[in-house]
């Protein structure tokens, strides 16, 4: 007979986690105490980390609305998609058009478990657990097949996750992966934390403690190398810039204090 106990998954609760982690920020409760405390000390290093978090949920339901109403996109994959919360990929696309399909990646299992429970079993959306520094076994799933659809043009999206990846392991030869398996006409919409003037050594502190205690480290980029995961891609107007700089639905105040670079492309 075997062992129940194998069948359970490890939820990792001994190491914050960064989809955790950003599920504090956010105000969410599918967090641990383990989670808790380290993002407090992200916060204590940087206050505005907080105001990152949030900015980027907002971009991310912009450029979502904007990919399904304006290119015309009906097809999302979601790679590192965190906890689900209010605002999610399928909730905003499927607001323009019903039959949208969504396919969400994490690698954390508490993530898909909580992602199984609260998405829609109406046939448009699936969820993979699985680790986008290999991304052969996610764009070959099944589930990824059943819902995608290559030979037309899909988003792929990649919000807050890429600075998770150290560059030993490659975070330009991932995307290269996801954009080389898709058509002219497909998208990429990705956010990235950079390096801020006005609090570097905050910045560099909150990085920190992703290092030394979470299961990602957290690995600050300058705009031309994140600029350059858009290699293959044409930058949408306004191109790449800070999180309330992208399409803002009120004018953005103060805008490059929120020390993440934003932007969609459209592949060539």
């Amino acid at each position: 007979m075997p062992d129940e106990r194998s069948t359970i998954p490890d939820l990792r609760t001994d190491r914050p986690t960064p989809a955790r982690m950003y599920d504090y920020y956010l105000g969410g409760k599918d967090n641990f105490a383990v989670d808790r405390e380290a993002a407090e000390q992200v916060l204590s290093a940087a206050p505005e980390v907080r105001v990152l978090a949030q900015e980027n949920r907002k971009f991310l339901g912009r450029a979502v609305r904007y990919l399904a109403a304006e290119a015309g996109i009906r097809q999302f994959i979601d790679v590192g998609t965190g906890l689900p919360t209010q605002g999610n990929v399928h909730e905003v696309a499927q607001a323009v058009d019903p039959s949208a399909r969504v396919v969400y990646v994490d690698n954390d299992p508490i993530v898909r478990a909580h992602a199984h429970a609260l998405l829609p079993s109406d046939g448009t959306t699936a969820v993979i657990e699985a680790d986008m520094r290999d991304p052969g076994p996610i764009l070959d799933h099944p589930d990824l097949h059943r819902l995608i659809d290559f030979k037309e043009p899909v988003a792929v999206l990649f919000m807050s996750v890429l600075h998770f990846i150290a560059d030993e392991e490659d975070p330009y030869g991932l995307v290269a992966a996801f954009r080389d398996r898709s058509v002219p006409g497909s998208h990429l919409a990705l956010s990235h934390i950079t390096s801020p003037e006005q609090n570097t050594d905050g910045a560099a502190a909150a990085a920190d403690v992703y290092k030394a205690r979470a299961t990602s480290p957290a690995i600050l980029r300058t705009p031309k190398e994140i600029g350059s995961l858009f290699d293959g891609y044409d930058l949408v107007e306004p191109g790449l810039v800070f999180l309330p700089q992208w399409r803002p639905d009120a004018p953005a105040a103060d805008a490059d204090s929120v020390w993440m670079l934003c932007g969609v492309g459209r592949r060539q």
